[in-house]
Order: C-alpha cells, then structure tokens, then sequence
C-alpha cells in the first residue's frame, strides 16, 4: 500500500518509537525561540503545505504572533520528531497519531487542553471520533481528558471501478445495500478476465492488501482483536478465523486478485490506477490523484460478514501542544484554529487532502462539492456511523498487534490454514500485549 495512507492514517507501530524516544525527556524546553514565536511542525503534502501557510498567515494577522512552519515528509516525521524531542526542541505545536498518546502523556510531552476545547468549540459540530481519538483518561484511550484536536480524520471507504461493470455487463453495486461475501466473491469472479484473449490474465475482481483491510471483514463478521477492556487477544475467535480464511481464498481458491507473480510486476495500487482492479480502497487523501484516473469510479460500503453489518476503520492525526512551550494560551488557540477554524479547514478541503472536520461544512461539502466520488456520502457515513480506530490506536504499543502480520504469508499463499496460524501467533501477541499494558501502568 502506497505511503501515502502512512500519512493520513495515522497508522500503529509510531507509538513504540515514540514510548523509546520520551523516556526521560520531560521538562524539555520548547522549540519556540520566544513567547511571541510559536512553531508548528507537520507532515504532508505541498498542498497541504499551501493550505496551512494560508490559513496560519491569517492567524497571524488576527493574534500578532509569528508561526514558524516545520514541514517534513510522512516518511521522516516521527524520526524528526523523536530526534526534536530528544534534544529537548519540542515544538509548540505538531502533529500526534492516536497511537502515541499514552507514551506522550505519560512522559509529560503533550498538554491537557480539555478546558479550552470545552470553552470554545462547539464539539456537537466535530465528528467524535475525531475527538475522542485524543482522549485519555490514564488507563483507557477514548474517554477523559482531551490531548489534542484532530487534524483530520479518514474514513477508509470502498472503491469500485464503474468503467470495468458497464463493460463487463454487470449491474453496479448498490450504494445503500452492501454485498454479501457471497455476492461480493461472486462478482470478482466475473470482473477476473482475460481480456485480450492471450491466454494470461489481465484483469481482477479485486487486489486488497491484508494490513489495511482485513479489519472491515473481521469487524463485520462479528470478530475482533481485543476484548472490550483491551486486555485479551481474540484473534482466534471462529469469526475472526472465517474472516481470515476468507480473505486468504479469495486469492488461493477464487483466484480473483493478482498472484505473487503478477503484484512483483505491478503492485495492485499500480493496476488499480491502470483500470486492472474492479475493487479497491479509497480515502478522501486519494481523490486528488484518483480525479486523474482515466475511468470511472465511486464508492461503496464494504461486503458484509455475519452480522450484515459493513464496517472499516478511520484514521486520524491530531495536533498537540506541547507541556514545556513557552506560549501556551497562543499556541492551543492555534491548535483549536487550524481544526475548527472554518476559513482553515475550507483551505485544507479546497487542497482535496481531507473531509472537513466540521459536521456542516462536511453536508454542504457532500451537495456543493462537484468532484468525484459521486457518493460522497459514504465518506460521511463511516465518519458518523460505523468507522472504529484501528486496533493499536487504543493500546500503549503496537508491538502485539504488529505480531499478527509478521508471519501471515503462508496464510495468504495457502499454505497454513487460518485457524492453525491463529492459535500459533495469539500467545505471542498476548504477551505482547501484557506488556504494552504492563508498561501503561494497566493491571
């Protein structure tokens, strides 16, 4: 999967950087040189480069203060900012995933700002899963005190190729009514052609990478990863163990997706951009690039499991302020500015690297908006109703739930069952486990 999702999902295995990197730097000073400069660093895109320089330069002018942008890759940013914080330059302001914040908190690198969020944001009109995604209450992510205000969040939807259907002869999909695993193998199957009669296939119902979408058949198969009070494994449940079984087939006996073979020759994101793939993900961060797709596409709800429920996750980035910075009023006003701020937001939406935060900009984003996707909607849907954080957003590293990937290509290749890899690798991501929590002060 391409690196950009790296960057707008806020992706789990940064908090075991993080946890190493803070170990003994609390009191750090601050990178800001003076109470009347305040530093924001981030990482991104030139677009969104150019949307925050915008909307920080009008900041500026209404509070009298100089920001000073630090801008780096997504590919250096948790490297930079560990180096910053070891050399006690945090900044005033930066980028945090959900992931990082028991570590951030616990070594006293991130502020509690829950009072003026609660003082001045009308938090009804902020998607709560972007907030609560920066709660924590010292034992449990999600509820407490606020820790920083979301950059973004990113409802990871579910694309199709609408040019492939039309002449393939087969209806499109449903909008409003997900497939079923059934209806959704079956579908693959006929979209998998070849269609220049050589003899090799060149077309494929669909190319999903494990990582990032294993969790919206898991979760809507009745299964999960942890327990409720995230203190077990449970990924050797029957429905997680079908959901993975599943997955694995669709490759192994239906065939439908690329072979070992032909993804060294093209990754599957390379043949969805060619018009070779009939399904694949899509977060609002693609649709930039995906305008310049030479068919037609729009968005679906993924297939559903045993529940007939659809499910996936949304990523998110926040934006902290730092314990230590020397401007501290200044500095979470701009945190709160540059998530609520209407004139900021419509910077960063115009740029098509994200949905808006507020909840009525995002209606009136849906009906104004004449880009695509047509079903705009969906994007919404997952934000609102059904989307859930990944796994290692909610524990104090992501070490347990790295566990489960390691090892789980023969699975994939079938060549080991589900069940039999998943009763193998659940100790040992248990253990894993027992020491994130162990390390979090969670008994």
């Amino acid at each position: 999967m391409k690196s950009r999702i790296l960057a707008a999902a806020s992706l789990a295995g940064i908090a075991a950087i993080a946890a190493t990197a803070l170990t003994g730097c609390s009191g750090s000073a601050s990178a800001g040189g003076d109470s009347d400069t305040i530093t924001f660093m981030f990482r991104g895109s030139d677009a969104e480069k150019a949307a925050y320089t915008a909307a920080i330069e009008e900041f500026e002018k209404a509070n009298d203060v100089e920001v000073k942008i630090i801008m780096t890759t997504a590919d250096e940013y948790s490297t930079k900012l560990k180096a910053a914080i070891a050399g006690k330059k945090i900044p005033d302001v930066f980028y945090i995933d959900p992931g990082s914040v028991q570590a951030y908190v616990k070594s006293g690198i991130v502020k509690d700002i829950t009072k003026e969020v609660e003082s001045t944001v009308d938090l009804d009109n902020i998607w709560q899963y972007g907030v609560d995604s920066y709660r924590f209450d010292g034992k449990l992510m999600g509820q407490g005190e606020i820790y920083a205000m979301p950059k973004d969040i990113g409802p990871f939807s579910f694309g199709y190729n609408k040019t492939m259907f039309e002449k393939a002869g087969i209806p499109l999909p449903d909008k409003d009514k997900p497939y079923t695993w059934d209806e959704f193998r079956d579908v693959a199957k006929k979209l998998t052609q070849d269609t220049n009669g050589d003899g090799k296939l060149d077309q494929w119902g669909t190319g999903l990478n494990v990582v990032w979408n294993l969790q919206a058949f898991v979760w809507s198969n009745g299964g999960d990863w942890l327990n409720e009070d995230r203190t077990k494994v449970t990924v050797d449940s029957p429905e997680f163990t079908e959901a993975l079984q599943y997955f694995a087939d669709l490759s192994v006996k239906d065939g439908v997706t690329p072979s070992t073979s032909d993804a060294q020759t093209l990754d599957t994101y390379q043949r969805w951009m060619k018009g070779e793939i009939g399904f694949f993900p899509v977060g609002p961060w693609d649709v930039p690039t995906y305008e310049k797709l030479d068919f037609d596409w729009d968005l679906i709800p993924y297939p559903v499991g045993q529940t007939g429920e659809t499910a996936t996750w949304t990523g998110t980035l926040g934006i902290a302020v730092s314990e230590t910075t020397k401007n501290a009023d200044m500095s979470t006003k701009l945190a709160i500015y540059l998530s609520t701020d209407p004139t900021a937001q419509q910077s960063l939406v115009d740029a098509g690297v994200q949905i808006p935060n507020l909840k009525d900009m995002a209606d009136e984003w849906v009906t104004s908006s004449t880009l695509p996707p047509a079903n705009k909607q969906e994007f919404l849907d997952i934000a609102q109703d059904y989307g859930r954080a990944l796994p290692a957003n909610t524990t104090y590293s992501a070490e347990w739930y790295d566990e489960l990937w390691k090892n789980i290509q023969p699975v994939l290749d079938g060549k080991q069952s589900a069940e039999d890899y998943l009763k193998e690798v659940q100790p040992r991501m248990q253990q894993l486990l027992d020491k994130a929590n162990a390390d979090a002060g969670i008994g």
